[in-house]
């Protein structure tokens, strides 16, 4: 075995693909520091506290205020934003756990939708919770999304119908938003 010392290791030029190793190689090992550029920017934001009065009709945007992973310091005042020279392919979650308190009603059919630059863009999970009152049930959407620097993803939840008062869970991670980037 020997060792190769070096700064840049860069396809020729008018190539773009550049392999380490051959077919005899199964793994490329990093000793010292970190492989950057893949699964981030990332980022993993929750409730602090339940929050209140989901609206009936329209779509309520989640309050995340507090953040378990933001690598690139992108979410910021209930949005994740991709950050400059950030852009490609990113896997993008929401799930929301609504409760149907006590006295609810009985007629509730919620969803979930993630926006793209103030625009609904990803519709997700719609769960039925008639006659529940007093229980929680999660709606959850999930998507691989083409972003560009700049564009920005919001949160929502929507009641179909209710005739009570209806909240975003907040203990143990119950309501998240979350997504991180998977190539190019």
């Amino acid at each position: 075995m020997s060792t190769l010392e070096t700064n840049t290791i860069d396809t020729v030029s008018g190539t773009t693909n550049l392999t380490i190793g051959s077919t005899n190689s199964s793994t490329v090992t990093f000793e010292n520091g970190a492989v950057t550029g893949h699964m981030y920017p990332a980022f993993m934001v929750g409730l602090s506290a339940n929050q209140t009065s989901i609206t009936a009709g329209s779509y309520t945007k989640a309050t995340f205020d507090e953040e378990d992973v933001d690598t690139d310091s992108a979410f910021a005042s209930n949005k994740f934003t991709v950050p400059s020279g950030k852009a490609g392919k990113y896997f993008i979650g929401l799930e929301v756990q609504m409760n149907a308190e006590s006295g609810a009603g009985t007629a509730q059919v919620g969803s979930v939708r993630i926006y793209k630059n103030g625009s609904a863009a990803i519709n997700g999970g719609i769960v039925d919770f008639r006659n529940t009152n007093g229980q929680k049930f999660n709606a959850n959407v999930s998507a691989i999304m083409n972003l560009s620097a700049g564009d920005y993803l919001e949160g929502y939840a929507e009641l179909h119908t209710s005739s009570g008062n209806v909240t975003f869970v907040a203990s143990n991670r119950s309501t998240k938003f979350f997504g991180y980037r998977i190539g190019a």
